[in-house]
Protein backbone atom coordinates (compact mmCIF):
# COMPACT_ATOMS: atom_id res chain seq x y z
CA UNK A 1 0.00 0.00 0.00
CA UNK A 2 1.26 3.46 -0.92
CA UNK A 3 0.05 6.49 1.05
CA UNK A 4 -0.43 10.22 0.63
CA UNK A 5 -1.67 13.11 2.75
CA UNK A 6 -1.01 16.48 4.34
CA UNK A 7 1.18 15.21 7.19
CA UNK A 8 4.97 15.69 6.82
CA UNK A 9 6.50 13.03 4.53
CA UNK A 10 3.11 11.35 4.05
CA UNK A 11 3.58 11.01 0.28
CA UNK A 12 6.73 8.89 0.72
CA UNK A 13 5.15 6.26 3.00
CA UNK A 14 4.29 2.65 2.08
CA UNK A 15 3.28 -0.52 3.89
CA UNK A 16 3.39 -4.30 3.49
CA UNK A 17 0.84 -6.60 5.14
CA UNK A 18 -0.19 -10.25 4.91
CA UNK A 19 -3.74 -11.28 5.85
CA UNK A 20 -5.12 -14.77 6.47
CA UNK A 21 -8.89 -15.11 5.91
CA UNK A 22 -10.42 -18.60 5.94
CA UNK A 23 -14.13 -18.97 5.18
CA UNK A 24 -15.57 -21.85 7.22
CA UNK A 25 -19.13 -22.86 6.25
CA UNK A 26 -21.40 -25.37 7.96
CA UNK A 27 -24.54 -26.55 6.10
CA UNK A 28 -27.89 -26.16 7.84
CA UNK A 29 -30.68 -28.54 6.84
CA UNK A 30 -30.59 -30.61 3.67
CA UNK A 31 -28.04 -29.95 0.96
CA UNK A 32 -30.86 -28.90 -1.36
CA UNK A 33 -31.77 -26.06 1.02
CA UNK A 34 -28.46 -24.32 0.20
CA UNK A 35 -28.36 -22.67 3.64
CA UNK A 36 -25.03 -22.30 5.45
CA UNK A 37 -23.81 -20.98 8.76
CA UNK A 38 -20.30 -19.63 8.39
CA UNK A 39 -17.48 -17.95 10.28
CA UNK A 40 -14.89 -15.82 8.46
CA UNK A 41 -12.04 -14.35 10.55
CA UNK A 42 -9.50 -11.90 9.07
CA UNK A 43 -6.06 -12.06 10.71
CA UNK A 44 -3.70 -9.23 9.61
CA UNK A 45 0.07 -9.29 10.15
CA UNK A 46 1.94 -6.02 9.53
CA UNK A 47 5.49 -6.32 8.26
CA UNK A 48 6.08 -2.64 7.56
CA UNK A 49 3.45 -0.06 8.54
CA UNK A 50 4.19 3.68 8.86
CA UNK A 51 3.20 5.20 12.22
CA UNK A 52 3.11 8.99 12.69
CA UNK A 53 4.53 10.60 15.84
CA UNK A 54 2.92 13.93 16.72
CA UNK A 55 5.90 14.72 18.95
CA UNK A 56 8.55 14.15 16.27
CA UNK A 57 6.30 15.23 13.38
CA UNK A 58 7.56 12.29 11.33
CA UNK A 59 6.85 8.63 10.53
CA UNK A 60 8.53 5.48 11.79
CA UNK A 61 8.11 1.84 10.69
CA UNK A 62 6.19 -0.56 12.91
CA UNK A 63 8.14 -3.78 12.39
CA UNK A 64 6.37 -7.16 12.41
CA UNK A 65 3.16 -6.92 14.47
CA UNK A 66 -0.28 -8.54 14.70
CA UNK A 67 -3.21 -6.22 13.99
CA UNK A 68 -6.80 -6.23 15.24
CA UNK A 69 -8.55 -9.46 14.15
CA UNK A 70 -11.96 -8.91 12.57
CA UNK A 71 -14.65 -11.52 11.87
CA UNK A 72 -18.03 -12.31 10.31
CA UNK A 73 -20.56 -14.73 11.82
CA UNK A 74 -23.59 -15.15 9.58
CA UNK A 75 -26.19 -17.35 7.88
CA UNK A 76 -26.52 -17.33 4.10
CA UNK A 77 -28.78 -18.85 1.49
CA UNK A 78 -28.31 -19.39 -2.25
CA UNK A 79 -31.56 -19.32 -4.25
CA UNK A 80 -32.23 -21.24 -7.46
CA UNK A 81 -32.40 -17.98 -9.46
CA UNK A 82 -28.78 -17.13 -8.52
CA UNK A 83 -29.58 -14.67 -5.74
CA UNK A 84 -27.53 -14.97 -2.55
CA UNK A 85 -28.43 -13.39 0.79
CA UNK A 86 -26.33 -13.36 3.96
CA UNK A 87 -27.14 -11.77 7.31
CA UNK A 88 -25.25 -11.78 10.57
CA UNK A 89 -22.83 -9.84 12.73
CA UNK A 90 -19.40 -8.33 12.14
CA UNK A 91 -16.86 -7.57 14.83
CA UNK A 92 -13.32 -6.47 15.56
CA UNK A 93 -11.24 -7.80 18.46
CA UNK A 94 -8.60 -5.88 20.40
CA UNK A 95 -5.66 -8.09 19.42
CA UNK A 96 -3.07 -5.64 18.05
CA UNK A 97 0.38 -6.19 19.55
CA UNK A 98 1.23 -2.51 18.97
CA UNK A 99 -1.18 0.18 20.23
CA UNK A 100 -0.43 2.33 17.17
CA UNK A 101 -1.77 -0.41 14.86
CA UNK A 102 -5.10 -1.06 16.60
CA UNK A 103 -8.09 0.73 18.06
CA UNK A 104 -7.68 -0.61 21.63
CA UNK A 105 -11.41 -1.34 21.44
CA UNK A 106 -13.82 -4.20 20.73
CA UNK A 107 -16.35 -3.47 17.95
CA UNK A 108 -19.62 -5.19 17.03
CA UNK A 109 -22.53 -4.60 14.69
CA UNK A 110 -24.87 -5.97 11.98
CA UNK A 111 -23.88 -7.21 8.53
CA UNK A 112 -25.79 -7.85 5.29
CA UNK A 113 -24.70 -9.25 1.92
CA UNK A 114 -26.64 -9.33 -1.35
CA UNK A 115 -25.20 -11.00 -4.46
CA UNK A 116 -26.16 -12.53 -7.78
CA UNK A 117 -24.31 -15.18 -9.77
CA UNK A 118 -24.78 -16.82 -13.16
CA UNK A 119 -22.65 -18.48 -15.85
CA UNK A 120 -21.13 -15.14 -16.84
CA UNK A 121 -19.89 -14.36 -13.33
CA UNK A 122 -20.92 -12.74 -10.07
CA UNK A 123 -21.67 -9.34 -8.50
CA UNK A 124 -22.31 -8.54 -4.85
CA UNK A 125 -22.26 -5.94 -2.10
CA UNK A 126 -21.40 -6.49 1.56
CA UNK A 127 -22.25 -3.85 4.16
CA UNK A 128 -21.75 -3.67 7.91
CA UNK A 129 -21.74 -1.15 10.74
CA UNK A 130 -19.66 -1.45 13.91
CA UNK A 131 -19.71 0.46 17.20
CA UNK A 132 -17.27 0.25 20.10
CA UNK A 133 -18.68 -2.06 22.79
CA UNK A 134 -15.65 -2.47 25.08
CA UNK A 135 -12.11 -1.23 25.57
CA UNK A 136 -10.88 2.33 25.90
CA UNK A 137 -13.55 5.00 26.42
CA UNK A 138 -11.31 7.87 25.34
CA UNK A 139 -13.17 8.18 22.03
CA UNK A 140 -16.25 6.85 20.23
CA UNK A 141 -16.06 4.57 17.19
CA UNK A 142 -18.84 4.31 14.61
CA UNK A 143 -17.74 2.90 11.24
CA UNK A 144 -19.79 1.75 8.28
CA UNK A 145 -17.75 -0.74 6.27
CA UNK A 146 -18.35 -2.43 2.96
CA UNK A 147 -16.95 -4.52 0.16
CA UNK A 148 -18.15 -4.79 -3.42
CA UNK A 149 -17.50 -7.88 -5.52
CA UNK A 150 -17.50 -8.48 -9.24
CA UNK A 151 -16.28 -11.40 -11.35
CA UNK A 152 -16.47 -11.89 -15.10
CA UNK A 153 -15.64 -15.40 -16.29
CA UNK A 154 -13.28 -15.91 -19.23
CA UNK A 155 -12.08 -19.06 -20.97
CA UNK A 156 -9.75 -21.63 -19.37
CA UNK A 157 -10.73 -20.67 -15.77
CA UNK A 158 -9.48 -17.08 -16.09
CA UNK A 159 -11.50 -14.25 -14.56
CA UNK A 160 -11.58 -10.48 -14.39
CA UNK A 161 -12.47 -9.62 -10.80
CA UNK A 162 -11.94 -7.49 -7.70
CA UNK A 163 -13.25 -7.22 -4.12
CA UNK A 164 -12.32 -3.70 -2.88
CA UNK A 165 -13.16 -2.76 0.70
CA UNK A 166 -14.35 0.72 1.71
CA UNK A 167 -15.33 2.50 4.93
CA UNK A 168 -17.12 5.57 6.25
CA UNK A 169 -15.97 6.85 9.64
CA UNK A 170 -18.88 8.70 11.25
CA UNK A 171 -16.60 10.19 13.93
CA UNK A 172 -14.02 11.64 11.51
CA UNK A 173 -13.66 15.33 10.68
CA UNK A 174 -15.83 16.65 7.86
CA UNK A 175 -14.36 15.61 4.51
CA UNK A 176 -12.27 12.80 6.01
CA UNK A 177 -15.03 10.23 6.49
CA UNK A 178 -14.62 8.16 3.30
CA UNK A 179 -11.91 5.68 2.36
CA UNK A 180 -13.01 4.34 -1.04
CA UNK A 181 -11.03 2.51 -3.76
CA UNK A 182 -11.78 1.45 -7.33
CA UNK A 183 -10.39 -2.00 -8.09
CA UNK A 184 -9.46 -4.13 -11.09
CA UNK A 185 -7.79 -7.51 -11.22
CA UNK A 186 -7.29 -10.86 -12.90
CA UNK A 187 -7.61 -14.37 -11.45
CA UNK A 188 -6.80 -17.92 -12.53
CA UNK A 189 -8.06 -21.17 -10.99
CA UNK A 190 -6.04 -24.35 -11.45
CA UNK A 191 -5.65 -27.74 -9.81
CA UNK A 192 -2.53 -28.67 -7.88
CA UNK A 193 -2.93 -32.35 -7.13
CA UNK A 194 -6.59 -32.80 -6.19
CA UNK A 195 -6.97 -29.31 -4.72
CA UNK A 196 -8.31 -26.32 -6.70
CA UNK A 197 -6.20 -23.18 -6.16
CA UNK A 198 -7.18 -19.65 -7.11
CA UNK A 199 -4.48 -17.03 -7.72
CA UNK A 200 -5.37 -13.38 -8.25
CA UNK A 201 -3.62 -10.04 -8.67
CA UNK A 202 -5.53 -6.80 -8.05
CA UNK A 203 -4.88 -3.06 -8.17
CA UNK A 204 -6.92 -0.68 -6.01
CA UNK A 205 -6.81 3.08 -6.59
CA UNK A 206 -8.29 5.20 -3.80
CA UNK A 207 -10.52 8.02 -5.02
CA UNK A 208 -11.37 9.10 -1.45
CA UNK A 209 -9.22 9.03 1.70
CA UNK A 210 -8.67 11.19 4.82
CA UNK A 211 -6.74 14.35 3.93
CA UNK A 212 -4.10 14.12 6.71
CA UNK A 213 -3.03 10.55 5.83
CA UNK A 214 -4.62 7.79 3.79
CA UNK A 215 -3.98 5.13 1.14
CA UNK A 216 -3.24 6.25 -2.42
CA UNK A 217 -3.10 2.83 -4.12
CA UNK A 218 -2.73 -0.83 -3.20
CA UNK A 219 -1.44 -3.93 -4.99
CA UNK A 220 -2.85 -7.23 -3.72
CA UNK A 221 -1.81 -10.81 -4.44
CA UNK A 222 -4.19 -13.52 -3.23
CA UNK A 223 -3.85 -17.30 -2.94
CA UNK A 224 -7.00 -19.31 -2.14
CA UNK A 225 -7.03 -23.11 -1.92
CA UNK A 226 -10.40 -24.92 -1.70
CA UNK A 227 -9.96 -27.41 1.14
CA UNK A 228 -12.69 -30.00 1.97
CA UNK A 229 -14.08 -29.72 5.49
CA UNK A 230 -14.69 -32.83 7.71
CA UNK A 231 -18.46 -32.27 7.60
Amino acid sequence: TSYKGDLPNADSQSAFKISFQPSIPYPLGDKADKVNFFVRPLIPVFFDQPVFSAEDQDFSDSGVELGDISFDVAIGKTFDNGLRLIGGIAGTMNTATDDDLGLDQWLLGPELFVGYGDKWGFVGLLGSHQWDVAGTNDYDTSITGGQYFYTYNLQDAWQIQAQPTFSYNHEADSGDEWTFPLGIGVAKTTKIGNTPWKFSLQYWHYVEQPDPFGPDYQIRFQVAPVIPLPW
